[in-house]
């Protein structure tokens, strides 16, 4: 009577332990069918997932992991099917199961739920969708966090064995036996075309990526947002993103500072772009499948894409502190020179980034000082002084040391982006990327180009 009691106050206090003890039996055979078991799974997450009692509790994690499982492995062997699943509320595609499970808040500070939902992506061969989640998780401290990236260092060791004993995709243009594989512009619309419809049924894969085939129909239209737009708020995938002003603006694209649902802790730069333009997207998911470690995060990271009849809305992380080019305008403005230790190692730092980038195979072909953004770390902020003060200060004293552990700079605008892999492997370009005065000298006279298109960078800087 009394264990029959405690029982009941348990399940009062604890309304999920019902639900787990049900599952447990469910498992060990004494259930039912997985179906049922599924069905119990299903209810479970229905009745709990709006609870602020169970936000952070690994239990309930388990329950949701339990279900992509078991629907995954009953649609699989045909025991059920998808509209039998979908019919319970919960959906079978992982990639909204997990949404669903940042939207609800559950466990999103625990790297159980990073680590386990990165697994499953990469056991059902979504590669780029399993290093996304490992750095989402990464950047909110999930912890433990040294599991977090031990995990995900050893599932990029595993794609980077698989990318490399892959067999690389080609794409087989027409004419290029008569030119040698020479004179191919990369930046051509129709090739451009070409390579979007080779990589368009990977792309689709990619986790953030999200497909309409309407115009944007928003309350707000984006025609209306401008330079000097603030305090808009536009809906962009069930989000609403607050316009705190125009961060960038180019010939086809603006790019916009936001805070996602209002929150100024969480800030994302929205790049619109007319016409819609996944190539973007792409070379970020694969910066994320070929550069690992501190160093992804010098190459700028994108969240999602949000693709329209009429445009397409690409959501990156915001960095505040300007570009390479403001540093330089400033000591223009100033009338002094750029220290030299300073000129030295934002020399280094960007020879080092080029030579990653090459050795992984892609080209930025558009590499120029207003497209590397500025990046600091929280304890620099804090220090007394002016910017240039608190980096002078660090280099000096670490100089040595920063070579290896800190980057201070952040490669993006990846819209001219090449990979190497697409093409022949003895490919050499043509083309001019229209940026004055960074071209390199091939594309000044009309020669043929490859790894020169990032040798080009001219930093105006005087040192003494």
């Amino acid at each position: 009577m009394a264990t029959f009691y405690n029982s009941l106050t348990s399940a009062t206090d604890d309304p999920l332990l019902p639900f787990l003890w049900s599952v447990k039996n469910a498992l060990e055979g004494s259930g039912g069918s997985s179906q049922n078991l599924l069905n119990l799974l299903g209810d479970c997450i229905i009745s709990f997932k709006d609870s602020e009692q169970y936000r952070n509790d690994v239990r309930f994690l388990k329950i949701w992991i339990l279900y992509v499982i078991y629907s995954f492995y009953l649609i699989s062997t045909q025991h059920a099917s998808i509209g039998l699943i979908l019919q319970m509320g919960v959906s079978s595609d992982f990639g909204s199961v997990f949404m669903e499970m940042l939207n609800c808040n559950v466990c999103t500070k625990n790297a159980s739920l990073y680590v386990w939902s990165a697994c499953f992506f990469e056991l059902k061969g979504r590669l780029h969708d399993a290093l996304t989640i490992y750095h989402l998780g990464i950047s909110r401290n999930a912890e433990p966090i040294e599991w977090l990236k031990k995990a995900h260092a050893l599932c990029h060791q595993r794609i980077s064995e698989i990318w490399k004993a892959s067999e690389r995709q080609k794409i087989d243009y027409k004419g290029s036996t008569e030119l040698g594989n020479i004179g191919i512009n990369p930046w051509d619309s129709s090739i451009l075309e070409d390579l979007m419809k080779k990589i368009n049924p990977t792309i689709k894969k990619f986790y953030g990526y999200h497909l309409s085939t309407k115009s944007y129909t928003g309350k707000v239209a984006l025609s209306t947002l401008k330079n000097a737009s603030r305090n808009k708020v536009i809906e962009i995938g069930g989000r609403k993103y607050h316009i705190k002003g125009c961060a960038g603006q180019g010939g086809f694209a603006q790019v916009y500072k936001a805070f996602v649902n209002s929150d100024p802790n969480d800030v994302v730069a929205l790049k619109i772009q007319k016409p819609a333009f996944p190539w973007e997207f792409y070379m970020y998911r694969q910066l994320d499948m070929r550069i690992t470690g501190r160093e992804r995060s010098s190459y700028g990271l994108a969240q999602r894409i949000h693709l329209y009849a009429d445009c397409s809305i690409l959501i990156c992380d915001y960095l505040a502190h300007g570009t390479l080019q403001d540093v330089i305008n400033r000591y223009a403005v100033q009338g002094k020179p750029m220290e030299e230790v300073l000129c030295i190692y934002y020399t280094i730092e960007m020879l080092h980034m080029v030579e990653t980038l090459h050795d992984v195979g892609l080209i930025h072909g558009d590499f120029k000082p207003d497209n590397l953004l500025i990046r600091y770390a929280r304890d620099d902020l804090t220090k007394k002084g002016s910017w240039t003060e608190v980096v002078l200060g660090v280099i000096r004293s670490v100089f040595l040391q920063m070579m290896i552990q800190l980057n201070r700079l952040c490669l993006v605008d990846w819209g001219r982006g090449i990979v190497l892999d697409l093409f022949p492997d003895d490919i050499v370009f043509k083309g001019d990327c229209g940026t004055s005065g960074f071209r390199c000298i091939e594309m000044q006279e009309d020669k043929p180009w490859k790894f020169q298109a990032n040798h080009s960078l001219k930093l105006h800087y005087k040192c003494n």
